[in-house]
């Protein structure tokens, strides 16, 4: 009977992507979930777990559980995993740099568990390059973070061979501005050298080679455009495939099989009339579920309050109500791939092959993705991009319904009370955390602690496989930032390449265009102040790696005449305020979106007036709830923009302004 439902296809796994304050308080919702119908974990570490540092560290203060859950020790991870059944869980670690470690801390709670190693499933992100382009939570220079990664997938493969040792990671590359093809590409360039050097590597016999392929992965970015999104994981997996026969001459199908998971498109979530975030949410998960043949095989979805703060439980239950709807209540796993023969899909998936396969081609021609890295090229295409992307959204050709379009709306209930929309952290967790560490290191043995990280020492100075080394660590007790430290006394540390000077014009600059008019504003005041060009010092304070928005003010400043400052991210205030005195700046404009904005500012501030520069503007831009807003202003900040001030040109007009009344100027009315 037409009527009949047919038999299901297994649905995907659903996660959703958390964790915050304590490892007590992450395992506490972690089991909620679960006991809600979520099928796999998806574990967010914080700041300071996820670029090598304990919470007592300079650069931790206001990060500690912040965006995920502090892990320093063998200590925090059993908490975090206490009564879950890790041999029967499917756990997803949202860490790169310090991934081994993080492993290794796993593994150690899963034996303590009695658990059987060889049954663990889960996956490391472990994609550093996409970490040198857009996230910034990178630790060492390209060499050593490659080495960290092939000793990692060697043992894996050979310890732990249901886990995923990398999820090559294109997520972030499109919240960067990346196209769909520079997306593909640069996922699969990354790829391609990791493949490489696990191979150079000798740990891996040539007979096992398709065992290594299997278990890479990817985690992918789904935005609203839908159809596009779809095709873009169909051309995926055709040049996957294509690669791994090609390359690597794997035969066996299962192989090569396009393995990914998807979280949906965060950072394209709106502060403004934040409800519509539900629609753009379904749409963005049809994307990569529609397809049979490009299903993805775990989904996680944010919240549609991620833009103003950090979802609460309710919410993050809504995202998860949306998967299962879809799954369970829909027919649409009782079908096979509704666009096979489709001549628009295939016509499209066959131009991003073709355009996706240009870019890898020319990516191999300058030494592969760490090349690349090095040269500043991958970088200076995403800023590039993202430029004219924003250009295209403040001229109004790219509509975002209540942004830049549609924006009159009646009082919306969700928000009504914006303190009781989103979850805050304590204030008081960070200390009560840095007390726990403390307290953790008074009471290990201090002589195997000491004894594990000299042979860390040791084994990064030579050739070996790190990971021995590092489970010895776990299990001594020694700390996150310890085991960083080590790593970092041999390998180094590493900044990478803002691409900001490489990126070109993106905006029109003809005469009554709004930039040429700002620009106009900015010579003006200039010539006012009488020293020369405007100096803006663009500063990252913290430990939060989304420069994007920095960026791209700092691209915009410079296109409108100023003299930009911008040194990259992970900075101390104290380096900031250093920098800006030295450079005798104008404004400093601080990015943050890690939620640290109300311990890191003031400080800035602060040392502002110790310095004797108290007339120095402050402007700060992130997700910055209202009432932090008001209490930055209160405390001396002249601005605070928020996703909603979409405008950046507007933006650099209202810091000349600000600049203006700081040094008692005249307000200038707008040039013509």
């Amino acid at each position: 009977m037409s009527g009949t439902p047919r038999p299901k296809d297994r649905p995907w796994l659903m996660r959703t992507y958390a964790g915050h304050s304590t490892a007590e308080a992450s395992n506490e919702l972690y089991r909620r979930n679960l006991a809600k119908g979520q099928t796999g974990l998806s574990v967010a570490f914080d700041l300071p777990t996820q670029t090598g540092y304990d919470p007592d560290h300079i650069l931790a203060r206001g990060e500690v559980g912040r965006v995920g859950v502090p892990v320093s020790h063998l200590g925090d991870m059993r908490r975090l995993f206490q009564e879950i059944p890790l041999e029967r869980m499917n756990t997803s670690m949202t860490i790169n740099a310090t991934a081994m470690w993080l492993l290794a801390l796993y593994q150690v709670v899963a034996e303590e568990h009695g658990a059987d190693t060889g049954k663990l499933q889960g996956t490391t992100q472990n994609d550093i390059v996409k970490e040198y382009l857009s996230r910034g939570t990178h630790v060492f220079p390209p060499g050593p973070s490659l080495r960290l990664t092939t000793d990692m997938i060697a043992y894996t493969v050979n310890h732990i061979p249901k886990w995923n040792p990398i999820n090559i990671c294109s997520y972030h590359l499109q919240e960067a501005g990346a196209t769909p093809v520079q997306e593909i590409a640069f996922a699969m360039s990354t790829a391609i050298a990791v493949l490489d050097a696990v191979f150079a590597s000798g740990q891996v016999p040539e007979d096992r080679k398709g065992d290594v392929v299997a278990r890479i992965s990817f985690f992918v970015n789904a935005g609203v455009r839908f159809i596009e999104e779809m095709c873009k994981m169909r051309a995926f997996g055709r040049i996957w495939d294509r690669i791994t026969r090609e390359r690597y001459g794997i035969e066996n199908p299962k192989h090569r099989r396009f393995r990914y998971g998807v979280q949906v498109n965060s950072l394209g979530l709106t502060e403004a009339q934040p409800e519509n975030n539900v629609q753009r949410i379904v749409l963005e998960m049809l994307a990569v579920t529609l397809s049979k043949d490009a299903r993805a095989r775990a989904v996680q979805l944010p919240a549609w309050n991620e833009a103003l703060g950090l979802p609460r439980p309710w919410d993050q239950q809504w995202s998860l109500r949306i998967q299962q709807v879809l799954a369970l209540e829909s027919d649409l796993l009782e079908y096979d791939d509704i666009f096979e023969g489709s001549h628009v899909i295939e016509s499209k998936v066959a131009a991003l092959v073709e355009e996706t396969e240009a870019e890898i081609e020319r990516i191999e021609k300058m030494g592969g993705a760490m090349a690349a890295v090095e040269s500043g090229y991958l970088k200076a295409q995403l800023v590039a991009s993202h430029s004219e992307r924003r250009s295209r959204i403040e001229a109004g050709e790219e509509k975002i319904i209540g942004v830049n379009c549609y924006e009159s709306t009646e009082p919306n209930p969700l928000t009504a009370d914006l303190d009781t929309a989103i979850m805050t952290v304590d204030p008081e967790n960070e200390a009560r955390v840095v007390s726990a560490l403390h307290s953790w290191r008074e009471q290990r043995d201090e002589g195997p602690a000491q004894e594990a990280l000299t042979a860390l020492r040791k084994a990064a100075a030579g050739t070996e496989n790190l990971m021995p080394a590092t489970l010895r660590c776990a299990r001594a007790g020694v700390t996150t930032g310890e085991w960083s430290w080590a790593l970092r006394d041999v390998f180094g540390e590493y900044r990478a390449p803002t691409g900001v000077g490489g990126a070109p014009l993106a905006v029109a600059t003809e005469a009554g265009s709004l930039l040429s008019t700002v620009r106009e504003k900015v010579e003006k005041t200039a010539a006012e102040l009488g020293g020369g060009r405007l100096r803006l010092l663009v500063g990252k304070p913290g430990l939060d790696g989304h420069s994007n928005g920095a960026e791209q003010i700092a691209v915009r400043a410079r296109d409108a005449g100023f003299e930009v400052v911008y040194q990259g991210i992970r900075l101390t205030p104290e380096q900031i305020v250093s920098a800006a005195v030295a450079e005798d700046v104008h404004c400093v404009g601080l990015s943050i979106l890690s939620g640290s904005h109300a311990e890191l500012v003031p400080d800035v501030l602060e040392r502002l007036r110790d310095a004797g520069a108290p007339e120095i503007p402050v402007i700060v831009g992130g997700i910055i709830p209202a009432t932090d807003a008001a209490a930055l202003r209160a405390a001396g900040v002249a601005a605070v923009f928020t996703p909603k001030d979409f405008g950046i040109t507007e933006i650099i007009g209202r810091i000349v302004d600000e600049i203006r009344a700081a040094n008692t100027l005249p307000p200038l009315e707008v040039l013509v």
